[in-house]
């Protein structure tokens, strides 16, 4: 098969997730080496239908496996969940004789991504999250660093929560998906772990629970909390006002989507992108790039927003089993 006139598009969607970089070089460096000229659309879905494309040669991507983020940016758009945005989208691309688009994003971009199928343009997906919530994978690109840097940052809460005999609420990204929290609570040693999917929160437990440990002279208390809970800052003052335990809330934030992506992140992320290459070599049509039972595979784009993510039972048990 000769490719060396067809071109194809790549994009980064979402929120960014470290290893996005990784990807974004091995679709270009995997393009160019099977003979297609590769462009990057700039900003997302936004930028496509704003026609922001450059084309991309090796160098492009040179020295970016280190960098957090995108280096063609990201963005919202909300004229592209309509169906008018996307049939813009489709003849933008037909316009720059572009047929297959290639987007790095997470569930919306998955969402995003078939629906512009529908319009003829054939889209292979690559899942990038920190969020871990897309249930036709066991690995999205960004988990692993975005884990790491929570870890690191309630290792150090920890130091000084322990020297000011303090309960410290330490919140961590995850408003609908609780696996930041839970990997981190575990390899942390938190005495709670918070998350979304359990809907078992109770405050009064936890208080109770407090009080038991301090009785039994623990000096200190680290509470890892999913975002989707609750405003940490309350639930650290109402545990205050009830044990009379100094208790500070620590908000990691957005510093979890930041830094340089793990070995993890890098390789992973550019093994997937040399895949979602081949797919397009063997003219695969809509197809999702995802790592499970510890294999890379490519499967139906449908099928992989079919799928549903729930809490691993045995890493939710271990979880509740080991803490305090």
């Amino acid at each position: 098969m000769n490719n060396t006139k067809r071109n194809i598009a790549v994009l980064t969607s979402g929120g960014d997730a470290p290893g996005m970089n990784a990807a974004l070089r091995a679709v270009v460096r995997s393009g160019i080496g099977a003979g297609f000229r590769v462009f990057a659309a700039y900003r997302g879905f936004e930028g496509l239908l704003n026609d922001d494309f450059k084309e991309f040669d090796s160098r492009s991507v040179a020295n970016i496996l280190s960098r957090g983020g995108t280096i063609i940016y990201t963005a919202r758009s909300n004229e592209f969940m309509t169906k008018e945005g996307q049939q813009k989208a489709a003849d933008i691309l037909r316009s720059r004789d572009i047929e297959d688009l290639i987007i790095i994003g997470g569930d919306g971009s998955f969402k995003g991504g078939y629906e512009l199928s529908k319009f003829g343009i054939n889209v292979i997906c690559l899942p990038a999250t920190i969020d871990l919530d897309l249930g036709c994978t066991d690995y999205t690109i960004g988990f692993d660093t975005a884990a790491n840097t929570a870890m690191e940052a309630i290792d150090k809460v920890r130091d000084t929560s322990s020297s000011h005999e303090r309960c410290s609420v330490i919140e961590v990204m995850g408003r609908h998906a609780g696996y930041i929290a839970l990997w981190t609570g575990v390899a942390t040693g938190a005495e709670e772990i918070l998350i979304p999917e359990t809907n078992n929160f109770n405050l009064d437990t936890v208080i109770t629970r407090i009080k038991i440990s301090r009785k039994k002279g623990k000096n200190q208390y680290i509470i890892v909390n999913s975002e989707g809970i609750g405003n940490s800052n309350k639930i650290a003052s109402e545990i205050e006002a009830a044990t009379g335990i100094e208790t500070r809330a620590t908000i990691l934030g957005y510093m979890q989507r930041g830094g340089s992506p793990t070995v993890i992140d890098r390789v992973y992320a550019s093994v997937m992108g040399r895949v979602a290459i081949s797919c397009l070599e063997e003219n695969k049509k809509n197809r999702a790039i995802v790592h499970a039972k510890g294999e890379f595979m490519d499967i139906d784009l449908s099928e992989a927003l079919e799928k549903a993510k729930t809490v691993d039972e045995l890493y939710y048990k271990v979880a509740m089993q080991i803490i305090r």
